[in-house]
């Protein structure tokens, strides 16, 4: 299905059995709690920095607290790949400030997590238009209802997509496609990498985490299994020279995923034979079975090693 707006240059391209444009309102670590709105609330965003790295051409990345932000700029307007937490919005726009005068114009959503989906209220107060996967919205307004019954604080209608899609969905915009490949069950079941064929800049959203064992939210239908192919999926878009922005941490290459992919099978590998024997999860974490993996992938301690088991275990 093609959707051409008159009087501007842009055209979406949506794949897939349904298009929802919803234009009416709707009445241990701290990387686990920056993943609800309202955990994100209830921090001191005070001395966060935004900062700012070119990724290639008119494709920046901005890095502050939570997910990474990608950036398109160009006359159309800016194109944002996610919106970290509610505080920092007024930060990321001066960031956007210092690269373009243009107002931001598009906010994708790669999953529904707080850390990425935060600014969505403040961005679509401003105007912008804001897109996700089907079980991005879904999920994002189960927030808003909830809100609104508890009467608390909590996301408006405003933070919702207003567009939303089940498969993959092209933006044209700023001289590039910017295309949303939707990958099943990885760190969620409403995750998309959003891959600008021009540039050849992928950004990966939380199905990478560059450099160490990831989040993977099973609650919410992901699974160790869908991370892989997840990363099956990426490289096959990216080439010998795709800057690939992951949703946290340095910018990085196809090398960088090709290792991230083998570290997830072989821990896939070693928790599905410990599995097999009956063992209990528990255990399983007093085994320390993910040692043997490398240093490398350890960085965030023990504590995140043992909870990461948790999180793939009964999908195993």
């Amino acid at each position: 299905m093609i959707l051409w707006s008159r009087g501007a240059r842009y055209m979406f391209c949506v794949e897939g059995s349904s298009m929802k444009a919803l234009f009416k309102p709707v009445a241990a670590i701290a990387l686990a709690a920056s993943l609800s709105g309202a955990a994100g609330a209830q921090r001191d965003f005070s001395q966060v920095e935004i900062t700012v790295q070119q990724a290639r051409g008119n494709i920046y990345t901005l890095f502050g607290a939570g997910g990474n932000i990608g950036v398109s700029i160009g006359d159309e307007g800016v194109f944002l790949i996610d919106d970290q937490f509610a505080p920092l919005t007024d930060k990321i726009v001066a960031a956007l400030a210092t690269l373009t005068d243009k107002p931001v114009k598009y906010v994708i959503n790669t999953h529904y997590h707080g850390d990425h989906t935060g600014g969505n209220e403040n961005l679509g107060k401003r105007g912008a238009i804001i897109l996700a996967h089907d079980n991005v919205h879904k999920r994002v307004l189960t927030r808003v209802v909830d809100a609104m019954e508890k009467k608390g604080d909590g996301p408006g209608p405003a933070s919702l997509p207003v567009i939303s899609f089940s498969e993959n969905l092209s933006l044209y915009i700023n001289g590039d496609e910017a295309r949303a490949v939707h990958v099943r069950n990885a760190h969620t079941d409403g995750d998309s990498l959003i891959h600008f064929k021009g540039a050849n800049v992928l950004h990966m959203g939380d199905t990478f985490f560059l450099g160490r064992l990831p989040y993977i939210d099973a609650g919410a239908g992901g699974s160790l299994v869908g991370a892989v192919a997840a990363i099956d999926t990426a490289l096959g878009l990216a080439d010998a020279d795709t800057v690939v922005i992951p949703g946290h941490g340095p910018l990085a290459g196809k090398d960088d995923l090709a290792a991230y992919k083998a570290m997830l099978e072989d821990v896939q590998g070693i928790l599905t034979a410990l599995k097999a024997t009956g063992i209990s999860q528990e255990d399983a974490v007093a085994q320390r079975p993910l040692d043997s993996i490398g240093e490398r992938w350890l960085a965030a301690g023990p504590e995140w090693t043992d909870r990461f088991i948790g999180f793939v275990w009964q999908g195993l």
